[in-house]
């Protein structure tokens, strides 16, 4: 009868552990899918700054032209 109860403790004890391992695995996989969320939403906000600034180039650069063109125009 003790070994019966011992075997029971025993593989109590080895799903216990194996619970919290599971626990484990899918809060690090949590964090990993949320860092690499985070990660997307910056790359997409540093394109939309860079095409921003692309645009504010292109906008000052055909100014510039055109202040030059009118200058030329005007003599």
């Amino acid at each position: 009868m003790k070994k019966v109860a011992v075997t029971a403790l025993v593989l109590a004890l080895g799903l216990a552990g194996c619970n919290k391992a599971a626990e484990n695995t899918a809060a690090n996989e949590t964090a990993v899918e949320t860092n690499a969320a985070t990660d997307v939403n910056v790359a997409t906000e540093n394109a939309g700054a860079e095409t921003n600034a692309d645009a504010a180039l292109n906008a000052a650069g055909t100014e510039t032209a055109n202040t030059a063109a009118n200058a030329t125009e005007n003599k």
